[in-house]
């Protein structure tokens, strides 16, 4: 493959590479790793994704089983809503711009 420098297009998915970078914005391809598809991730250290991984397991438990909003915290923010349009009219009629 021949080498590639910046600016130009990305060999490997074609897009512009702008001038000084050293590597593609879109795909990460670099000059260190040749500019290829294939390039090695082997440093990285990065576990292998389990083959039973359970998605909706795992939302569950991090992010506390899909509870609903009481009844109050949905309601809180149409009288937060209010209480706000009511200080607006009230400091319009104060300062004499209504």
């Amino acid at each position: 493959m021949a080498t590639f420098k910046p600016p130009g297009d990305c060999p490997i998915c074609g897009e512009h590479v702008p001038r000084g970078f050293v590597s593609c914005p879109a795909c990460g391809s670099c000059a260190k790793s040749g500019w290829k598809d294939d390039a090695s991730y082997d440093g990285l250290d990065l576990p292998d994704a389990p083959e039973d991984f359970d998605y909706d397991d795992f939302v569950a438990r991090e992010f506390g089983g899909g509870k609903k909003s009481s009844r109050f915290t949905g309601n809180l923010w149409w009288w937060v809503a209010l209480a706000l349009l009511i200080a607006f009219v009230v400091t319009g009629f104060v300062t004499g711009r209504f």
